[in-house]
């Protein structure tokens, strides 16, 4: 991966947009935070008929966005509303014209993303109906990144990430990658999350809703508050803010992740995993304990979190914890899941501001196993520069970003890049177990002709029966494909090496499986039918925590879900994430399995002429070759470089003119340091679409005139494994005979998000 030096910058936010309980904007959050006033009250617009509270953070009430989004005649989809809403506060604040539209990106963090389309969707469903084909198009959350990209003419990186209640803080720090990499001049990062009965039923089966407003950190806590709304933050590289005369509000130092590798719902008792990630963030921003003066705590007010967090705090921080203050925004607004760390860095974002610290509302007793300052009688002061904002998960997943206030802390050194090879390699497909299978089918033709090509899978030796009880089939397949492509990497599992590996997570729909199985029964039920031992299956990134878990990977952990360009999207963060040294090695799996309600919501909202769906698996070990040479690994071939680019989705069913594509590509070359010349092959995205794969057909020859590189299309054949098909198209171009050039990767979204990767051969 190539970068210079002009494009290792600081980066900045430059503007705020929030909308949640405490009002329709940033400002009313902040103020409601400083003052310590709770907003969270009685829910209004749902049932609470069964429910262990009638309280949450609720927006009571607001006005629809402009542009509106196609929906039946009396739904609205409240966490892309509240996203759209939050997305213009932040943005009405930037001169016209500021950063041209291919150079500005969007990162959209969300744990739940369109759940109340999907659980409408399945009202639908279930009462006979076809199912309104408008619902399936907003259930996604790559779905709702490019309605808020199209929404503002944005045609940068679009991703969605989905690393449940980190995904905030996880969008925030992949935002600050892109523009420390130059992958882009101004990025819109943040999260949105929408109540509904679906989720308010899930935390009640698990017995973690406080009848009473959440009073983290206190000896009277009875469990959390659940909250809605989002946190949008403009983000630039510090030479493009001063370029335009903007003001910096803050400065994004570095941020860090983390697997507990421990269990489904839980934290890690101790506190260790947590303590990585705070120890890691702290590192790569240049900073020291002592140079820190306030914590956004996760502070969630349930006995184990806040327990654990306070010790991970003490491990981090050693010495320097008796001197800081931590206080819980989640104690005025509520639990806003995959908007929590959005919400909560626009906070601490103006606490740096004002050098003041708000109070953690509810406090009303001293715990002893929370033996820190959390602000308990008002805002207090404090002289520091630097503040911290911690996040973490269900699955296992921690997040700690560091911030600052402008210019106050020296610029860490730019990190040495080193090239990032790939050493090992998984395939399960419907074709069958390895890469030799898939590619054995494609040769020949006999990729099957039904509408739909599922694994048939064993997972033993792998996972046994008592294992698997409460996992769903995208965890199975995905902790099989991960633990085959970790033993090709020859990386024993729960070994020392393993512990420092990361597990970065790719799906284009998700835990549907799991959410079906969760949501029906509460249709005609309610909460009395919640599963809880279903329910942690339902966010996006419990695959990734189950690998951690099984395979003992303790590393940077994050899940993203870019629709059909999932798989590659991964590789592409990965690599980003290695050439910034967060770890020496991260197992990248991209998995999608199928239902038959997934089939029909494809069916309804693109159709099915022409193409077929397919499930499957694929992993692949990406090291710094550095460490892949040290410890003498095979190397399969490497990551040169990639490019995103967006055709301002969520307006055209996909890139029409093939204008992303070809910017993709063409980026792509350019970070690899490759001629177009040097390209032997191009792995096409095509799927049997004729519009799509028209455009894409275009927009390559573009790039490479009209004869150029061989083009493959093995998903024409072996159909199309959703967000699997960028992984499974690296995993066949490493497999196949040796190549003397380099290979181009093409991937798309399914709804105009395109990514572009350089696959180079073994050197």
């Amino acid at each position: 991966m190539s970068t210079t030096d002009e494009n290792w910058d600081r980066v900045v936010v430059v503007s705020l947009g929030a909308v949640t309980a405490q009002g329709p904007t940033a400002e009313d959050l902040w103020q409601g935070a400083r003052a310590g006033r709770v907003a969270i009250g009685t829910i209004q617009h749902l049932d609470t008929d069964g429910l262990q509270t009638k309280l949450a953070g609720e927006v009571y009430e607001y006005e629809p966005p402009r542009p509106d989004y196609p929906c039946p005649d009396g739904f609205r989809e409240r966490a892309l509303d509240f996203a759209l809403l939050a997305a213009r506060e932040a943005l009405a604040a930037l001169p016209a014209r500021s950063v041209p539209a291919e150079r500005f990106g969007v990162v959209l963090g969300t744990c739940n993303a369109g759940l109340l389309s999907g659980r409408e969707w399945l009202r639908q469903r279930a009462a006979g109906l076809p199912g309104d084909g408008r619902l399936a198009g907003l259930v996604t959350p790559q779905a709702l990144a490019e309605w808020v990209a199209g929404a503002f003419g944005l045609s940068g990186p679009v991703l969605a990430v989905n690393t449940a209640c980190a995904s905030g803080a996880n969008a925030l720090g992949l935002a600050a990658d892109l523009l420390r990499l130059g992958r882009a001049d101004a990025v819109l990062a943040g999260g949105t999350d929408a109540l509904s009965d679906v989720v308010l039923a899930g935390f009640n089966s698990l017995e973690s809703l406080s009848p009473s407003p959440a009073a983290p950190y206190s000896g009277n806590r009875q469990g959390l508050s659940l909250g809605e709304g989002a946190g949008m933050l403009a983000l630039m590289r510090y030479a493009t803010a001063q370029r335009y005369g903007l003001p910096v509000v803050a400065e994004v130092l570095g941020y860090s992740l983390s697997a507990d590798g421990y269990h489904a719902t839980a934290p890690r008792p101790d506190g260790s995993g947590a303590a990585g990630a705070i120890r890691a963030a702290l590192a790569h921003a240049g900073v020291r304990p002592e140079q820190v003066g306030y914590v956004n705590g996760h502070g969630t007010g349930t006995p184990k979190n806040d327990v654990a967090e306070t010790r991970a705090i003490r491990l981090a921080y050693g010495p320097a914890a008796d001197r800081l203050l931590v206080s819980s925004t989640k104690s005025v607004i509520g639990h806003l899941l995959g908007a929590a760390g959005a919400a909560e860095a626009i906070v601490t974002m103006r606490s740096l501001q004002e050098r003041t610290a708000p109070p953690t509302a509810g406090y009303r007793e001293p715990d002893p196993e929370c033996d820190l300052d959390y602000v308990p009688d008002g805002a207090r002061p404090y002289p520091a520069d630097v503040a911290v904002s911690n996040n973490f998960a269900f699955a296992g997943a921690n997040a700690a970003v560091v911030l600052s206030r402008p210019a106050a802390v020296p610029v860490p050194p730019r990190p040495a890049f080193d090239t990032v090879v790939v050493t090992g390699l998984a395939v399960l497909s419907p074709a069958g177990d390895g890469p030799a299978a898939a590619w054995s089918a494609w040769q020949d033709g006999t990729g099957g002709d039904p509408p739909v090509r599922r694994l048939d899978l064993d997972p033993e030796p792998y996972l046994n029966r008592r294992e698997r009880r409460r996992m769903d089939r995208l965890s199975v397949v995905s902790v099989v494909a991960a633990a085959k492509a970790l033993a090709d990497a020859g990386i024993d599992a729960r070994s020392e090496r393993a512990a420092g590996c990361g597990v970065i997570f790719g799906t284009g729909v998700g835990p549907m499986e799991a959410m079906e199985r969760f949501t029906v029964p509460l249709l005609t039920e309610g909460p009395s039918a919640a599963d809880p031992g279903v329910f942690p299956n339902t966010v996006y990134n419990q695959a990734a925590g189950q690998v951690a878990m099984h395979l003992g990977l303790y590393g940077p952990t994050s899940t993203l879900s870019v629709g059909h360009a999932s798989g590659s999207a991964i590789l592409a963060y990965a690599a980003d994430l290695l050439a910034l040294r967060h770890s020496d090695a991260l197992l990248c799996v991209a998995s999608d399995v199928l239902t038959p309600e997934v089939e029909a919501a494809y069916a309804a909202s693109i159709g099915r002429r022409g193409w077929c769906l397919a499930e499957g698996s694929v992993a692949l070990v990406l090291e710094r070759a550095g460490a892949a040479r040290a410890r003498g690994a095979r190397i399969l071939g490497s990551v040169l470089g990639y490019g995103m680019s967006s055709a301002a989705g969520g307006r055209l069913p996909w890139d029409r003119t093939g204008a992303a594509y070809e910017r993709a590509m063409r980026t792509a070359l350019s970070a690899a340091g490759t001629a177009a010349a040097d390209i032997t092959e191009v792995w096409l995205s095509a799927t049997g679409r004729r519009g799509p794969d028209r455009a894409e057909a275009r927009a390559v020859e573009r790039v490479f005139g009209p004869d150029g590189p061989r083009r493959l299309a093995p998903k024409v054949v072996l159909g199309e494994p959703m967000g699997v098909g960028g992984a499974l198209s690296v995993a066949l171009a490493l497999h196949g005979p040796a190549r003397s050039g380099a290979a181009l990767v093409n991937s798309s979204s399914f709804g105009g998000s395109e990514v572009s990767l350089v696959i180079g051969p073994v050197s």
